[in-house]
């Protein structure tokens, strides 16, 4: 079992249509996968149309009391541990229990055998959550927006990884992402450089095509499910071949 944990402390930058996307493409290949996740906004939660979440459905049992995963619920072929904002409570509660951020790379360990891809949405944050998807990932994934606001996060970005790998000295960012990118802005252009010139290792860009992100949002659908062999879902298949060989995956992309 790999478990990926999708990164970024700044808003914006595509880590919850990464991990359902990417995710879902990995379960279709015929993974098993489980997406978790850790952002109280439940913004991955609410894109899969699920409503309704008790917060000990959530990780709150597990990062709090110590508890095993809750049973997650099964959609689109995928599982899912979601999110509600119930959830926000854990990050006051966490500093007061020694080892609570270590928590959930615990639970995982005991459903090894159950999955073979585990994929954390984390919050847009350096909280406590964040710190324990982080603490619980065997690899980094790390979207990065095309756009000056992706430049300007990039220090508190390696700043939190240095501090992290005090913890865990194993950690490693597997795929830093390209994100949002329009290849008719010059800008875009100019920071995707710069991405090239000073992180590695660097995945395919991701082009906006924000009509059919967004309709598959409010379908509750991966793109995958809702727009099959559109040009966004050959864009999905790429960026899922990118992180499978990144995270040494095997992933054979279908025609469809």
């Amino acid at each position: 079992m790999i478990t990926m944990t999708v990164f970024n402390h700044a808003g914006g930058a595509g880590k919850t249509s990464l991990t359902l996307n990417v995710g879902h493409e990995l379960a279709v290949s015929g993974l098993r996968v489980l997406l978790i996740d850790l952002d109280p906004q439940a913004n991955l939660t609410g894109w899969l149309g699920v409503t309704g979440v008790q917060r000990d459905q959530t990780v709150y049992p597990v990062a709090v009391e110590g508890l095993p995963l809750p049973e997650p619920i099964r959609i689109h072929g995928l599982d899912l541990l979601p999110a509600q904002v119930g959830l926000a409570v854990a990050e006051g509660q966490m500093m007061g229990r020694v080892g609570a951020q270590g928590r959930l790379r615990r639970a995982l360990q005991d459903v090894a055998d159950r999955y073979d891809v585990v994929m954390i949405d984390s919050p847009p944050s350096l909280g406590q959550l964040a710190i324990l998807g982080a603490l619980a990932a065997d690899r980094m994934i790390v979207p990065v927006p095309t756009r000056q606001k992706g430049i300007d996060a990039l220090p508190g970005l390696q700043g939190a990884f240095a501090e992290y790998r005090e913890v865990r000295p194993d950690l490693t960012v597997a795929l830093y992402v390209p994100t949002l990118y329009d290849a008719r802005r010059l800008h875009d252009r100019e920071v995707l450089a710069d991405l090239q010139q000073h992180l590695s290792p660097l995945a395919t860009p991701v082009p906006q095509r924000e009509a059919v992100w967004l309709d598959s949002t409010a379908q509750g659908a991966p793109v995958g499910v809702y727009a099959p062999g559109s040009p966004v879902h050959a864009d999905v298949k790429t960026l899922t071949a990118d992180v499978a060989r990144a995270a040494g995956l095997a992933y054979a992309r279908s025609a469809v």
